[in-house]
């Protein structure tokens, strides 16, 4: 029916320059999707100036781990069985926790942090054992002498705390895994993407830092200004948005497991629509002042 349906003749129901298309999912239920002539045959949205249209709010939530668990150790992908069984594993979680009766805190114990309810590292996997796939035993490489060093500084440091200053920027909430690398998080894991002819945006929930990437051939700023994220470049390579980020201030972590960077830090990011629901997000980073090698990874980051 026409009626209720936004841009519809109401007498006929006929729309005006677009395509219905309708799919049977079941009996007596239709999805009625609504296609734009001028995009029929397209397998990738276009702004109207003709880059690639990722525009939109996307996801990168998981329960893929980024390294690979030593029980899967040389085993790159789930079987189909094993995602579904690990995904109703975390819903059934999920509703278990939610249904949890509520337990009164002693005076002087832990109060603890956020519960499930605010919690929001999604019950999805990738299909794949870990988000690195590069090195192949889907694990970190190995850390330079100096790397380890300063590693297990770090951790006695924040073990230790004596005051707000020994605490890395992520326990402050300072800094995020915000990107680049777009590390997922236990919460905010949302990301919305604006474009415009010389800039692509990426809005983050975390934190509420905006990446702004500039599409327009300029230079790396000089090496002597270093950034917290970084100072990102931008360019298409066909349908693909390819993103370089150096001059890092080596300030920052990935993560809050302890994954740190130096300010020799290098990323590129590539970034591709798959389908009208989501883009592949592959990087690969390298850091010769803390890790042995290059390393890579690879995840889907869904429309919401």
């Amino acid at each position: 029916r026409g009626d209720g349906v936004p841009g519809a003749d109401r007498r006929t129901g006929r729309r005006g320059p677009e395509e219905t298309r309708v799919v049977r999912l079941r009996p007596c239920i239709a999805l009625v999707v609504l296609v734009p002539l001028g995009a029929a045959g397209q397998t990738t949205p276009r702004t109207p100036w003709g880059d690639p249209d990722l525009q939109g709010t996307y996801t990168n939530k998981t329960t893929t781990p980024l390294q690979r668990p030593e029980d899967l150790a040389n085993r790159e992908f789930l079987t189909e069985e094993e995602v579904a069984n690990r995904e109703r594993t975390a819903l059934d979680r999920n509703e278990q926790l939610l249904l949890a009766a509520a337990r009164r805190t002693t005076v002087g114990g832990n109060v603890g942090a956020y519960n499930n309810f605010w919690l929001d590292g999604g019950t999805r996997p990738t299909g794949r054992t870990s988000l690195i796939f590069d090195p192949p035993s889907g694990r970190l490489p190995a850390l330079t002498p100096e790397a380890e060093r300063m590693r297990t500084d770090a951790r006695r440091a924040r073990a230790e705390a004596d005051t707000w200053e020994d605490l890395e920027l992520n326990d402050r909430c300072m800094i995020w895994q915000a990107g680049p690398p777009m590390l997922p998080s236990a919460y905010n894991n949302n990301f919305m993407f604006l474009q415009t002819p010389d800039y692509v945006a990426i809005q983050v929930e975390m934190i509420h830092d905006t990446r702004i990437i500039p599409l327009d051939g300029r230079s790396h700023l000089p090496s002597n200004v270093r950034q917290w994220n970084g100072d990102m470049r931008g360019h298409w390579e066909g349908d693909t948005l390819v993103i370089e980020t150096a001059g890092f201030n080596g300030m920052t972590w990935f993560d809050r497991a302890g994954n740190f960077h130096s300010d020799a830090l290098h990323v590129v990011e590539r970034i591709t629509a798959r389908s009208p629901e989501t883009l592949l997000y592959e990087v690969t980073i390298e850091d010769p002042n803390v890790f042995t090698r290059p390393w890579q990874m690879s995840m889907p980051l869904y429309r919401r």
